[in-house]
Parts: structure tokens; C-alpha cells; sequence
């Protein structure tokens, strides 16, 4: 088993930042992808960011590219989601996922990852 526990949301004007971190404990000495999905209201939970155990190789939405950075601390068990530029529509509440795997392993989908934290609010103002 693998707990996970987000953490860094809150309300920012557009073109803010905020950094999400996800903290890991439990099984973690096994290779996890990670991923960050998140969910507006009345709309289904989407795919945002995802890094491999090694190498840090990441990959992202298109609507995020170029704004949003996904990085990972294997030695603090720690993800970490740095959003810059926030736009109004990247409102919506913030999921951290694990999903066992190789090395280089990583997935965009959602029903495809073990664990899930509980979430972090963000909310954009215009």
C-alpha cells in the first residue's frame, strides 16, 4: 500500500503560481510512476502531468505544456506539480497518483493508477 497526501493549493489570481507537492509513504522503495490528474466540478477527472521513476522523464497535457513542471524527489518520496501562468480554467481540485511499474514506466490514464491522495483545491480568479 501506498498513502499519498497533496499539499500547496489555494486561490491565486491568473497568471500566479502555486507548487503542489505529494508526499509518499507506505511502500515506496518499489518504482512508481507518478501522476497528477485533476477535476473540475461537473466534469471528468483529467490527465495533467506524469514522470517516470528514473531518468525524470515527463510528460504533460497539452493544455498545461509550457506552463507546468512535474519533478520528483525518490530519496523525500515527494512529487512535486510547479504551475506557472494559472489560467481560470486550470480551477479545479488537484490529485496526485502512483502507479507500480518499471523504471521508465508512466501512464496519462486515469484508471490505470493504484493510488490516489485526496485531493487539493485550486481556484484561479480572472
Amino acid at each position: 500500500q501506498v498513502q499519498l497526501v497533496e499539499s500547496g493549493g489555494g486561490l491565486v489570481q491568473a497568471g500566479g503560481s502555486l507548487r503542489l507537492s505529494c508526499a509518499a509513504s507506505g511502500r515506496t522503495f518499489s518504482p512508481y510512476a507518478m501522476g497528477w490528474f485533476r477535476q473540475a466540478p461537473g466534469k471528468e477527472r483529467e490527465f495533467v502531468a506524469a514522470i517516470t521513476w528514473s531518468a525524470g522523464r515527463t510528460y504533460y497535457a497539452d493544455s498545461v505544456k509550457g506552463r507546468f513542471t512535474i519533478s520528483r524527489d525518490n530519496a523525500k518520496n515527494t512529487v512535486y506539480l510547479q504551475m506557472n501562468s494559472l489560467k481560470p480554467e486550470d480551477k479545479g481540485v488537484y490529485y496526485c497518483a502512483a502507479r507500480s511499474g518499471g523504471r521508465y514506466y508512466y501512464t496519462v490514464d486515469v484508471e490505470s493508477y493504484d493510488y490516489w491522495g485526496q485531493g487539493t483545491q485550486v481556484t484561479v480568479s480572472s
